[in-house]
């Protein structure tokens, strides 16, 4: 795959910034730009990942109790919580089984579909995500605060949002 976009790229080169008078972004500025986006964001997650707070609970499992803790209803089916993670169906069950025997989180039948499993956060588990988000959004803080100022966390968070609204 890598000799794929390194000829994608080199075909590339001779057009510059983009691909035509539109405006579009060439290949090679595309593949400098996910780079760039990709490297920043493993750079900020290895700051995380050493933040103390993640020694009683990991990062994957934490944004497991986060994105429990954003359901409207409280209760959200399996399936759809696997939509906002970056890990397999199966590897997101284990978890989930795993944070249930913690007591972090409880599951259901699915109320319109018996086959389905829905999870909400136990008291337990809530207040476990509270303790550790408002340490995590500190870190965050201090991680970004030195590097970008409020105008351009601005402006990045309009391109990821942007971003999210096209591809999510």
């Amino acid at each position: 795959m890598a000799q794929n976009v390194e000829s994608a790229v080199e075909q590339d080169e001779n057009q510059g910034r983009s691909d035509d008078a539109t405006g579009r972004p060439s290949v090679r500025q595309a593949s400098e730009t996910w780079e760039s986006l990709f490297r920043a964001q493993v750079g900020v997650m290895r700051r995380i990942r050493r933040d103390p707070v993640f020694r009683e609970l990991a990062v994957a499992e934490y944004d497991v109790l986060f994105n429990l803790s954003r359901c409207p209803t409280g209760w959200t089916r399996l399936n759809e919580l696997n939509n906002h993670l970056l890990i397999s169906q199966p590897s997101l069950s284990r978890m989930v089984d795993r944070l249930e025997a913690k007591n972090l989180v409880q599951k259901r039948p699915a109320q319109n579909d018996q086959r389905g499993v829905e999870l909400a956060l136990t008291d337990e588990g809530k207040a476990l995500q509270r303790r550790i988000g408002s340490a995590h959004v500190r870190r965050i803080q201090e991680v970004l605060a030195p590097v970008l100022d409020s105008d351009e966390m601005e402006q990045l968070k309009a391109l990821t949002d942007k971003i999210n609204a096209r591809l999510g």
